[in-house]
């Protein structure tokens, strides 16, 4: 198979458009299209949909596009390891992650990686929903959870340390709870997960707190949302540190129970798929965030109650 001919269709893929596809790779409009349609020969299938206003991708180059971009990076990382060539830092890089996350702490650092890497695209899906890194072709991905999925490989950025907080009007309108068997009594403001909590205090006595014994009237899927419902005054939540930090320091978040913390192995991790070769694209941006955004978590996990 003629990897040029696949570069040129994931180009294709990224930009949806045959011409200024062909043109990053030196090539006319027409040999770009007898290019692809050569390659599509080979396969047996249409890998694109042309109309006379756009091209999209069909259902078969949808499914062969992951494969495409793993061919190119075996054929990269093997240049490269036999010294015949530098990898280039160019193309787009589909990363998905946390949107609370990343409006904090990524979107505002980056025009300083596009000014560092000019020729790499940043192709972003920021969801508190989780995206299936392999199904979507997503390059990356930051995940708040333990790695549980065997086929994703990972570098921890940092600690996601959980505290319990409410409002100080809550507080002193319902009460502060004393021991986490009293969080029955209490609003709970919920983020999806309903699981069953398990609790350390500071002199290792262990506690069971159940979200579904509370009494839950708002159910939130993104952690703004429910972070600014709990600055308001609407009930205890689940909150990363790493979110509500400055509230806590400014006071207008306060922590529930602070002897006690959620005992759980959580970290956020940058994760991508066991079977892709790291692209110089992926390499670059994880020690990118590394750099950038791994001190400040290691700065705001030292935070306590106590100050």
């Amino acid at each position: 198979m003629d990897t040029k001919s696949v570069r040129l269709f994931v180009l294709c893929a990224e930009k949806l458009n045959i011409s200024a596809a062909g043109r990053e790779l030196g090539l006319a409009p027409a040999v770009a299209s007898a290019r692809l349609a050569k390659l599509e020969n080979l396969l047996g299938a249409d890998l694109l949909r042309r109309s006379t206003r756009k091209v999209s991708l069909s259902v078969e180059g949808a499914e062969f596009l992951p494969f495409a971009r793993e061919i190119l990076a075996q054929e990269d990382a093997a240049m490269a390891a036999l010294g015949m060539s530098t990898p280039v830092v160019s193309g787009t890089l589909r990363f998905a992650a946390p949107s609370t996350f990343a409006q904090l702490y990524i979107v505002p650092i980056l025009p300083k990686f596009l000014e560092r890497h000019p020729d790499v695209t940043l192709d972003l899906r920021l969801s508190d929903t989780q995206f299936d890194l392999i199904e979507g072709s997503f390059d990356l991905a930051l995940r708040n959870l333990e790695i549980a999925d065997s086929s994703l490989k990972g570098r921890k950025l940092g600690e996601d340390r959980r505290v319990l907080c409410a409002s100080p009007d809550y507080l002193a309108s319902r009460g502060r709870p004393q021991s986490p068997e009293e969080l029955k009594d209490h609003q709970l403001i919920a983020f999806r997960d309903l699981s069953t909590r398990r609790l350390i205090s500071t002199t290792g006595d262990a506690a069971v707190f159940d979200p579904k014994s509370s009494q839950s009237r708002l159910v939130f899927d993104d952690g703004q949302s429910q972070k600014i419902a709990t600055q308001a005054g609407a009930g205890i939540s689940i909150n990363s540190l790493w979110s509500v930090h400055e509230q806590l320091q400014d006071g207008s978040l306060e922590v529930v129970l602070p002897d006690f913390m959620l005992d759980q192995q959580t970290a956020l991790w940058l994760v991508y798929p066991k079977s892709n070769v790291l692209t110089a694209k992926v390499r670059v941006f994880i020690t990118f965030l590394l750099e950038e955004v791994g001190p400040v978590l290691s700065r705001i996990a030292r935070w306590s109650p106590q100050g």
